[in-house]
């Protein structure tokens, strides 16, 4: 590492998981997908299991984590690397074509306590039955780039029983909700045996299904997420309970450009569309269904908050650059930005510790006055802690920075 070099080129990795489109990340990153495999998140970060590499002036390459660790106090800034000791976010463009499961993440210390409980059991970390990949909690803000669907927190006691009144099949559990009891409602879809999960479902399944296929129903009716969800994930002999999640939860649209926020305990699903995210540095995800993956209910269960959640639709706020917009949360572990850029007009950054940043349009050249960068569409740049440089935009663009709050 030459001590004159603060900015760098970075390659991030792409996760190939079964619910990922097959155009849009490979097209954003100027790949062929002549096989058709699911390009589904592309992450850009340090986490341990899935590191994306540094490109080194000599044209070398290394992981992200290990280049970090080599100077830490130096690259993430001593702020951060004594909060934190390592780069505290991750970085994701994701494809959502198949929607994704009925998910939680913990919180911080319950995380760590739960994952040296299983490294003691001895549960290899890439074990298919491993629920703590890490020891870290995963809150995540995710900003749309198309129109995005998704299922965001428990809805209000009076929606709730308004959904379930107006689908007959579910009308049985509005005497379990009685007093607004959030848990014993989830607990007793959570929990019944699977012949009640087939005898409440089946008649809803065969109701709306016909109507789905027959174009009927529309996005932002809970039956069409259902319908399309008994397609995805059921077979003949099994009902996914995870569809019961799609009635009680709330169905939220994002337009290009919004954000939402979701904290530990929130449940939720991604159903349709691409978006940026940014999270602790976590692969932590306790499902409950609407996937092929481990579930835990009990797990779920016990890091889930019983309440109802409203969903706060974020717009961003005017940055100190201009042309940048600002995304904050309640996280300490990172922020996003988006900076749109006209074509001819530089904008002069400083990192605030190790900074990544994604062109998602348009093309930019990156210069420290000792080191330049061309980036195109689908291009990362890592930033070092305290590297101040320019972007000089030879067209529009817009680039998304990950950062942590100041």
């Amino acid at each position: 590492m030459s001590n004159n070099t603060k900015i760098y080129k970075l390659e991030g990795k792409v996760q190939h998981y079964t619910w990922g489109g097959m155009d849009f990340i490979p097209a954003l990153l100027h790949l062929t997908n002549t096989d058709k495999k699911p390009f589904a998140e592309y992450w850009m970060g340090a986490h341990d299991n899935v590191p994306s590499e540094v490109v080194l002036p000599d044209g070398s390459k290394q992981p992200l984590n290990a280049f970090l660790k080599q100077d830490a106090a130096t690259l993430l800034g001593q702020p951060v690397n004594q909060r934190f000791g390592r780069l505290p976010y991750l970085f994701k463009v994701l494809d959502v074509k198949d929607m994704l499961s009925i998910q939680v993440h913990p919180g911080k210390k319950a995380a760590e306590s739960a994952f040296a409980a299983e490294n003691m059991k001895g549960t290899p970390l890439n074990a298919s039955n491993r629920n703590y990949k890490d020891d870290n909690h995963k809150p995540e803000l995710m900003l749309a780039l198309s129109d995005f669907w998704l299922l965001h927190g428990f809805k209000s006691p009076r929606a709730l029983v308004t959904i379930l009144m107006q689908t007959p099949e579910l009308q049985f559990l509005v005497p379990v909700f009685d007093n607004k009891n959030y848990h014993a409602l989830y607990e007793m879809v959570m929990t019944m045996d699977q012949h009640e999960v087939e005898e409440h479902l089946q008649p809803l399944l065969d109701r709306i299904v016909p109507l789905y296929e027959k174009g009927f129903l529309d996005r932002s009716q809970e039956d069409f997420w259902a319908a399309r969800a008994a397609k995805t994930f059921c077979d003949a002999n099994k009902i996914d309970r995870g569809i019961f999640s799609i009635y009680l939860f709330n169905l939220v649209n994002l337009k290009p450009g919004e954000a939402i926020f979701q904290d530990a305990g929130i449940p939720h699903a991604y159903l349709e569309g691409q978006n940026m995210e940014i999270m602790a540095n976590s692969d932590n995800v306790l499902r409950g269904g609407l996937t092929n993956k481990y579930i835990d209910v009990p797990e779920l269960m016990h890091h889930t908050k019983f309440e109802p959640v409203i969903p706060d639709i974020l717009k961003g706020a005017a940055g100190t650059v201009p042309g940048e917009t600002v995304f904050p949360t309640p996280a300490a572990d990172f922020e996003l930005r988006r900076l749109e850029l006209k074509a001819g007009t530089p904008a002069s950054l400083t990192a605030a510790t190790a900074d990544i940043y994604f062109v998602y349009e348009g093309a930019v050249k990156a210069s420290d006055g000792a080191n330049e960068i061309a980036l195109g569409k689908g291009d990362t740049l890592l930033a070092t802690a305290g590297a101040s440089f320019t972007l000089q935009p030879s067209q529009n663009a817009v680039v998304f920075r990950a950062t942590v709050p100041q």
